[in-house]
């Protein structure tokens, strides 16, 4: 038997999370064809691994990368996931895609995309329907790593009646569900959600266990980022389980985490001693147990999947999140078209209105009326607690990575005021960090430990690489810093349990066949590493740094990573259908 490929003298841990062993990997095509002693066999192509951990590649089920992925430059733009030894995304999450559109509503739908993409849309959509969508990514000439997709509970909702603050009518949900229905039998995954955004939180139960239905019927995922990650984290967790209960519809709980409810009043004093426990952490790791919320939601999560409820989480590992700065503001802002929107945001006599809205808005349950939003930030964390993460044009380039009050200082205005008149200046374009002290805080990073623990959390990026701005250090170094920081530095995790909450456990979650395992049969999706050197060199202050100690990256059994680099050119990856 002749290979393509061998990988020599690997130590397999094969993504079941069980002990690793030694043996060769046989690769012919894009399939693990044979497994052992190998030394005979001839091969076009033998790669000594040196002894090296050979596991499948990282399977990322919570990203936001199929923005680009479109693009003809996307391997330049998303390389920093390849060097982390992820050879599968799955995009069009929290509720947010690139399909489907409807030419009633393409202007909303567009308003919509552009607010992330910071591109006009026109240049390059040549699709409506979401089945139209893979197409276009098939008939590209191949992927730079494989991509699968959800179809966008918000894009449906778009499509189906616009930009509305308001719950569907029958006619709208009669759209919804056939649109969902044919990106599901193009081979979509599933369908997410993003019940916190704009126009996900003008939905109802009702609403989501009628698209539930469909996904049921197709043995598809139902992935939710949440109406809140606050103070109804409770009422959020049990509104998605009890869609599960009703429909028994499989449910992916996205990017789970908690935020403390605080208010502005308190702003100061409350991000003044989580600062100085900070800086203090850095000299001093005092084991403050930060997740006692998180784990108190995990212990109901578990307890319902042992009772067989279809139940997933992924997590990120980190204390600071990433948005659009819009989505801060009360949903009523942003209906209608992106001029709309922005001549609100500029009308002084109406941001007044707003930000009153926004200082005496109450995180009501269940966050859809008046100014009960749970995604108001601004009040819950305080603008020392939003950070410029990108914009477009240059004048503005100098505020990334600064907190607002920092850039209304620099700007002379109150923060407010800064926020609303850059997003102006940018056209709609910025988008920003959240958290309570500064981002890479490993101090609030502790508030994760017990999802990053949780036997049954995958680990994601939340990719949002747009090739312009300063990214988060995680989009290059999620992987390589669970790998070395978690494992083989802190031991909350053994080797074999981390990779498998980072192949096998998110591929089952999602339904994704045939990959995250070191299996015959299987794609030949992998990642060799050299466990004592793995980390991540990318920080906060300068993140497009890539990984060490990740030798070779392979993806359909051609190799895109070497220790010499990212091969832009292999384009080996494609889009996972849910029956692949």
């Amino acid at each position: 038997m002749e290979f393509d490929i061998i990988l020599e003298n690997g130590l397999i841990h094969d993504g079941s999370g069980k002990a690793p062993y030694v043996a060769d990997v046989g690769i012919r095509d894009d399939r693990i064809v044979d497994i052992g002693d190998l030394r005979h066999a001839e091969a076009a192509q033998r790669i000594n691994t040196g002894g090296n951990v050979v596991c499948p590649g990282f399977i990322d089920v919570h990203s936001h990368a199929d923005l680009v992925i479109h693009m003809p430059h996307h391997p330049d733009i998303l390389e920093p996931l390849l060097r982390q030894g992820i050879t599968t995304f799955v995009g069009g999450n929290c509720g947010m895609g690139m399909a489907p559109l409807s030419k009633n509503h393409v202007a909303a739908a567009f308003t919509y995309m552009e607010a992330m993409i910071s591109q006009d849309a026109n240049s390059f959509i040549r699709w409506e329907k979401f089945g139209e969508f893979i197409q276009a990514l098939d008939a590209d000439g191949g992927l730079a790593l494989n991509c699968g997709l959800l179809v966008p509970h918000g894009m449906l909702r778009i499509a189906a009646q616009g930009l509305k603050n308001e719950l569907p009518s029958p006619d709208a949900m009669k759209t919804m569900r056939y649109d969902l229905e044919e990106g599901l039998e193009a081979g979509a995954l599933g369908m997410s959600t993003g019940l916190m955004y704009f126009p996900g939180v003008s939905s109802d139960e009702q609403e989501l266990e009628n698209l539930a239905e469909i996904l049921v019927r197709n043995d598809a995922v139902f992935t939710s980022h949440l109406r809140s990650y606050s103070n109804t984290l409770p009422q959020a967790i049990e509104e998605v389980l009890e869609i599960s209960r009703k429909t028994n519809v499989k449910v992916q709980i996205s990017h789970f985490f908690w935020l403390p409810h605080v208010s502005q009043m308190v702003d100061a004093v409350t991000n003044s001693a989580a600062r100085a426990m900070a800086q203090l952490y850095k000299k001093v790791k005092v084991p403050l147990p930060l997740d006692l919320p998180l784990k108190k939601q995990l212990k109901t999560i578990t307890r319902e999947i042992a009772r067989g409820l279809p139940l997933g989480i992924d997590a990120m590992p980190t204390g600071t999140g990433f948005t659009h700065a819009l989505a801060f503001f009360p949903p009523w802002v942003l209906t209608g078209d992106q001029q709309k929107v922005l001549q609100r945001i500029a009308d002084k006599d109406i941001r007044r209105i707003i930000y009153r809205a926004i200082r005496s808005g109450k995180s009501e349950w269940p966050h859809r009326e008046g100014n009960t939003w749970s995604m108001n930030f601004f009040k819950v964390m305080g603008f020392k607690s939003i950070f410029l993460m990108s914009v477009v044009s240059a004048q503005n380039k100098q505020y990334e990575g600064k907190h607002f009050v920092q850039i209304g200082k620099e700007r002379g205005q109150h923060p407010f005021d800064a926020i609303c008149d850059i997003l102006v200046e940018e056209d709609g374009n910025v988008l920003v960090f959240e958290t309570p002290t500064f981002p890479g805080d490993e101090f609030t990073e502790r508030s994760v430990y017990a999802a990053i623990q949780d036997p049954n959390v995958s680990i994601v990026t939340d990719t949002i690489l747009m090739g312009f701005g300063k990214p988060s250090h995680l989009f290059y170094d999620t992987y390589p810093k669970i790998l070395s920081k978690y494992v083989r530095d802190e031991k909350l995790l053994t080797l074999p349990e981390a990779i498998r909450k980072s192949t096998s456990l998110p591929a089952r979650q999602l339904g994704i066949k045939k990959r995250g395992l070191v299996r015959k049969g299987y794609y030949a999706d992998l990642v060799v590493f050299d466990p004592a050197t793995i980390r991540s060199n990318s920080t906060p202050e300068v993140p497009n740094q890539y990984p060490s100690g990740i030798e070779y990256v392979l993806v359909n059994g051609k190799v895109a990573v070497t220790p010499a680099g990212f091969s832009k050119n292999t384009h080996s990856g494609r889009v996972v259908k849910r029956w692949d």
